[in-house]
């Protein structure tokens, strides 16, 4: 399958080679805006020379290679537009560190630590307007071990999340995919921990659709 990867760090990296070594062409990548160091995800689309399609502030639909087949989010806080998934036979999808609907937002793994959540997990989801609300395609739960930090969590999210990732692009692909909705009643939303805000007032509409459930804050952020 032709992927386009949106991502950054260890996480999308991995996810980009897991990828490769599964026989999918990359057709570009959109890493984190690039800092004093260059991006983990970015260092390895140079290496393969895959193209890195943006590393600004925005992604757009011209940005998407034409004849790309499926959107991938890895870590990815950018805004991915409605345009940008209808340009792709597949549409897209990302990997949430959560069972979803619960802890939608960009820190999902430390406000399952911070609220004492037992059994946490990962999701691959539809890409939708509504952040991190789109149709579940995988789920697969998991124990959080008394006395874990974010980190520990975090270590074994991150194998979950690159497995769940392959398995629902192989689904996707042979046409086994299931899509389920979120049940927007059990649905919570919490705020960035320490990231900077969005761009756009777009969150004040997504808090709301997160429901009565959502935890409220003054603050509008940027959604994994």
């Amino acid at each position: 399958m032709r992927i386009f990867l949106s991502g950054q760090r260890s996480f999308g990296k991995a996810v980009f080679l897991a990828l490769l070594r599964a026989g999918h062409t990359i057709t570009g990548v959109a890493p984190a805006p690039q800092g004093k160091r260059v991006d983990k995800l970015a260092a390895a689309a140079l290496k393969h020379g895959v193209p890195i399609v943006s590393d600004g502030e925005r992604l757009t639909s011209d940005m998407i290679p034409h004849g790309t087949e499926l959107i991938v989010s890895a870590h990815s806080h950018w805004i991915i537009s409605q345009k940008c998934i209808d340009k792709c036979r597949y549409g897209g999808i990302g990997y949430h560190p959560s069972m979803l609907p619960r802890h939608r937002g960009q820190d999902a793994v430390r406000w399952t630590i911070h609220m004492g959540d037992a059994i946490t997990g990962g999701t691959v989801y539809r890409l939708a307007d509504k952040c991190d609300g789109g149709a579940i395609l995988a789920q697969e739960p998991l124990f959080v071990k008394p006395g874990w930090d974010y980190h520990d969590l975090w270590q074994h999210l991150f194998p979950l999340g690159v497995q769940l990732i392959l398995d629902t692009v192989d689904d996707i692909e042979h046409r086994r995919v299931r899509e389920i909705d979120q049940d927007e009643d059990c649905a919570t939303w919490e705020p960035s921990w320490d990231r900077p805000r969005l761009h756009r007032n777009e969150l004040i509409q997504l808090t709301r659709q997160a429901g009565p459930n959502a935890v409220q804050s003054d603050d509008s952020y940027m959604h994994e």
